[in-house]
């Protein structure tokens, strides 16, 4: 019975946010209280919604004060180097724009945590999707996909806990794994050029090949109508609509922010760049990433030490710092808020034992002719229980059980380690992830499109990994 009520209270939370019916914050609240009411234990809803509350408090907190440190970083000009060059190979061009956001992401990812990919992926995407008219969703599936790629790495979570639950060395399980990860990342750009190809039939742009093909039979047809070729590979056909700052040189494109003001990347002469202190602030980033890797103290306190260092140094005067804050507080205040409903869904599922209930219910369902095949079923079960469950209760739950039943068909725990991550595109998306909310926040894209649009492509991305994990013998 709590295998089907579990079952039933995701699938009413997804079929809710995705249709529209109650916004996210309100789902992860309303429905597990009242399914725990259903299942029987209304009177312990208090407890487990306190209990992760607990847990999750310390995400909480790395997550406030990582968006207030990374913000000041971006409003100082940190990462306008990265942006201004990723911009150059966008082109003014919906397709390269797209693979430039795939590019960024995963660039980006490289510190291993996820809220900062996103800040500065959207931070630097957001204002060409807006001005070329393209779909916010492909910006957000993008590179949510690209960062569940990179979230492998072995200080990005997954692996590490693998490697924990397993009592095997990080090392065994990620770096055979790197070819099969390399291919589901040049999955992800194969998907971003898709994507961007589409997206620019979509919005009547044309590739400078194109135009020169086309230009004969289209002469009629282009009598009146402005086409825009850029200094690059990039042209735009049509009636203007999604096209750059006009015709000439698009290697840098400019577009308008939301107050009116046209600028080309991040706005260069915004006021609170900070020019003199880009080296500071450099070094300031490379010591905290460094400390997150080597755990020199926990996440939550590097960031807070981090943010507080940054606006004091950065913004000295103290009206100058209360702006800082108060401009990065909505973001704050969604994702923080969003976490701690989060813990009332988390909180339920586990403590009324239904997440058990279903993997254990997943796990007696592998028939035993499938025991030798173990890796295989890992990284299958993989993606489900990545998605509907946190990455601690995956690992430390589940891969447990899941390398018993494979010790005892021969099957090496490294290998079920190996397989577990494959999901991990996949579970970059769900709404357990905190992260998902700063992307979709600051992309200001609901979360039910944002699901509908990415989790069929993330879901091909985690089997591509782990079909080439198989080809290669890997797995």
């Amino acid at each position: 019975m709590l295998t089907i009520l579990g079952f039933a209270m995701i699938a009413t939370f997804l079929v809710l946010i995705m249709m529209k019916k109650m916004s996210p914050i309100a789902a992860l609240v309303l429905i597990p209280a009242l399914f725990c009411v259903i299942v029987g234990q209304g009177a312990q809803l208090g407890d487990y919604v306190l209990d992760g509350v607990t847990d999750l408090a310390p995400t909480a907190a790395m997550l406030m004060f990582a968006i207030v440190y990374f913000g000041v970083m971006i409003d100082v000009g940190l990462f306008d180097p990265i942006v201004r060059a990723i911009l150059r190979f966008c082109q003014a061009d919906p397709m390269r724009i797209v693979v430039g956001t795939a590019l960024l992401a995963a660039i980006v990812s490289l510190d291993g945590d996820g809220s900062t990919t996103f800040m500065i992926t959207v931070s630097a995407m957001y204002p060409l999707y807006k001005r070329l008219k393209m779909s916010l969703v492909v910006l957000t599936g993008v590179a949510a996909t690209a960062n569940g790629v990179m979230n492998t790495l072995p200080w990005g979570g997954p692996t590490a806990r693998a490697a924990t639950a397993l009592k095997v060395d990080a090392t065994d399980i990620f770096v055979p794994m790197i070819p099969a990860l390399a291919v589901g990342l040049a999955a992800v750009v194969v998907l971003a050029y898709v994507l961007g190809r589409r997206e620019r039939k979509r919005l009547g742009y044309l590739s400078l090949d194109e135009v020169t093909e086309t230009v004969t039979e289209t002469v009629t047809e282009t009598a009146g109508t402005k086409v825009l070729v850029g200094a690059g590979n990039g042209a735009a056909a049509g009636s203007g609509a999604g096209a750059g700052s006009g015709s000439g040189d698009h290697s840098a494109p400019s577009y308008e922010n939301e107050d009116g003001e046209t600028f080309s990347g991040l706005d260069p002469n915004r006021a609170t760049l900070r020019p003199k202190l880009y080296w500071f602030n450099a070094l300031l980033t490379v010591a905290l990433l460094t400390a997150m890797i080597t755990e020199l103290l926990p996440i939550p306190v590097l960031f807070l030490l981090g943010a507080a260092l940054a606006l004091t140094v950065n913004f000295p005067n103290m009206s100058d710092q209360k702006a800082r804050i108060g401009a990065h507080a909505e973001n704050v205040l969604n994702v923080s808020g969003m976490v701690f409903a989060a813990a009332v869904f988390t909180g339920v599922l586990t403590g009324t034992g239904m997440v058990e209930s279903m993997a254990q219910w997943m796990v007696d369902s592998i028939p035993d002719a499938m025991g030798s095949q173990m890796g295989l079923v890992t990284g299958l079960l993989s993606l489900p229980l990545t998605y509907f469950m946190s990455n601690d209760g995956f690992y430390f739950g589940i891969l447990p059980v899941l390398a018993e039943a494979g010790a005892a068909h021969g099957v090496s725990p490294v290998e079920i380690a190996r397989a577990s991550i494959a999901g991990q595109p996949l579970h970059m998306s769900s709404p357990l992830v905190p992260a998902v909310f700063v992307l979709v926040g600051m992309a200001k894209v609901e979360f039910g499109d944002h699901t509908r649009f990415t989790v069929k492509w993330a879901a091909l991305t985690s089997l591509v990994v782990l079909g080439s994990a198989i080809l290669f013998g890997i797995i």
